[in-house]
């Protein structure tokens, strides 16, 4: 693990995803063809859709904005999907071609309408993906990770922006009546989508449990040793764009 602002600038953040079935119609075929040198027929793909993440607070107590769901839409057009978040050209399996912000049905936890993001993706009906087609259909290959660069990770409670400096703060933890959750802005790049076999996200239907003394760990006095014990409690390689890095750039 990568500690303190290091960690924090050389990373992605993963949420997790769902996968639906989705007809191959000719406008799918035509936004698929933009991507492809020679133009592919129906019968060549294999198309589904990726419920990558929402606005709500996941198992993690983190969620994304409204804003950041609309940014990511845009990111996230013609990224690669791989295997296992192995960034190898050998592990890339499909593409996405569009995606689609939906409302779904109710409210978040903290009252506002419920929004997903959509990817719709391909893969190449071929021999060697004969195994992994048969897996998204019958539901093993069902959960899915998403890989982004994000520039704001800020608490719900102080309102801080843990990109920059830690507060004392803690995922999941009450203070004066209020749970505390950390909110995911400002995307600055999208890398791929992965499958995986434990999503963060509540909608991908698995459970992950979070070790850890948090109590022991709000003592710690040191900021940026702090920094790196939240990024390594997240289990799922939270990472954040500070404001030094961006100007590096």
């Amino acid at each position: 693990w990568l500690m303190g602002k290091e960690a924090l600038t050389k990373g992605l953040v993963n949420k997790g995803a769902d996968v639906i079935k989705l007809e191959t119609t000719d406008k799918e075929l035509s936004l698929i063809n933009q991507f492809t040198l020679t133009p592919l027929e129906k019968e060549d793909v294999y198309t589904f859709k990726l419920v990558m993440c929402d606005n709500d607070i996941d198992r993690h107590f983190e969620r994304f904005t409204d804003k950041a769901l609309d940014t990511m839409a845009e990111l996230f057009v013609g990224k690669p999907l791989i295997k296992d978040h192995n960034a190898r050209a050998d592990n890339q399996i499909g593409r996405i071609y569009s995606t689609e912000v939906v409302e779904g049905d109710g409210l978040t936890e903290i009252g506002t309408q419920y929004r997903q993001l959509i990817a719709h993706c391909y893969v190449l009906n071929i021999d060697s993906n004969r195994k992994l087609i048969a897996d998204i259909k019958g539901g093993i290959k069902k959960e899915v990770s998403v890989g982004l660069r994000i520039a704001k990770f800020v608490c719900s409670i102080c309102g801080l922006d843990n990109a920059v400096s830690a507060c004392d703060h803690w995922w999941g933890k009450t203070y004066e009546g209020e749970v505390c959750h950390f909110t995911l802005e400002d995307p600055v790049d999208a890398y791929e989508v992965s499958f995986v076999v434990v999503p963060a996200q509540r909608n991908a239907g698995t459970t992950k449990s979070v070790e850890g003394d948090k109590d022991t760990l709000i003592e710690i006095k040191e900021k940026d040793f702090a920094l790196g014990l939240k990024v390594k409690e997240l289990e799922t390689f939270i990472f954040i764009q500070s404001e030094n890095t961006k100007e590096e750039e």
